[in-house]
């Protein structure tokens, strides 16, 4: 490894601890009142005395927000390539999806806790939602992108517009669906929390909102760092797996 690249990889790093040592400085400087916000010695010693309570809540918002985000995934695959293969399709369910996507997901969750009751599933559904759409839309624009004149020459040796969708559209695609995946992961984590302050009994959101009512405002930051800390861990995930899976698709390194 030479001096450039260990100098990238230290740089968030870097930059996180000068954040961190600016934001202790002003709130010793400013004598800013912890109810308004803590200084991220105490909440990172707060992190530590209660990691056992924040992992267990974590452990709940992580498996509700990863089944959602397959569930999206599974979805958003199947309707993206339905709708970036077929220009009917997509004339007939594009605006209904951009209708659904521009409607505010927090005013969803009222609705589910009606039809599914108070726990994970609201959380899964909301996940879900809110993950579903940049999935779609970049599976279509994966399709959508085959040149006119690469279609003409597989028609014209003889491909059928199923081997043309399956051996160059959904290669194709796989770039666009990857980088959804990053996007996705992180919504679906909003989703998740947003359900769970709203109308969840477990969870991170939910421990968060607890901790709200008590006043306890290092134990709602050190919630938000450990939401942070697990976006950041789904997002490298995705990111190394759209690495090795198209890697072709790339000619230099890929920018996570």
């Amino acid at each position: 490894m030479n001096r450039r690249e260990a100098l990238r990889i230290a740089m968030p790093w870097l930059v996180i601890a000068v954040l961190m040592v600016v934001w202790e400085i002003a709130c010793v400087a400013f004598n800013v009142p912890e109810i308004l916000l803590p200084r991220p010695s105490r909440i990172f010693t707060v992190f530590v005395a209660r990691f056992d309570i924040l992992l267990a809540f974590c452990w709940d918002t992580l498996w509700t927000t990863l089944i959602g985000f397959f569930l999206a995934i599974a979805g958003g695959l199947l309707l993206g390539l339905a709708v970036g293969a077929s220009p009917f399709v997509y004339s007939g369910l594009y605006p209904l999806l951009i209708a659904f996507n521009a409607v505010p997901k927090v005013a969803l969750v009222p609705i589910l806790m009606i039809w599914v009751g108070v726990g994970a599933t609201p959380a899964i559904v909301t996940a879900f939602v809110i993950s579903f759409f940049p999935i779609v839309v970049n599976v279509a624009t994966g399709l959508a992108t085959i040149e006119p004149e690469m279609r003409d020459v597989l028609r014209s040796l003889g491909a059928s517009r199923t081997e043309i969708l399956v051996k160059v559209g959904i290669p194709r695609a796989m770039p666009y669906l990857f980088a959804s995946l990053k996007v996705a992961i992180t919504l679906a984590f909003i989703g998740s929390v947003i359900s769970e302050t709203v109308g969840g009994n477990r969870g991170i959101g939910f421990l968060m909102l607890s901790a709200g009512a008590r006043n306890d405002a290092p134990t709602t930051f050190a919630g938000l760092f450990a939401i942070a800390i697990m976006g950041v861990l789904m997002y490298a995930v995705c990111a190394l797996v759209e690495k090795r899976m198209t890697r072709w698709a790339f000619r230099g390194e890929i920018v996570a």
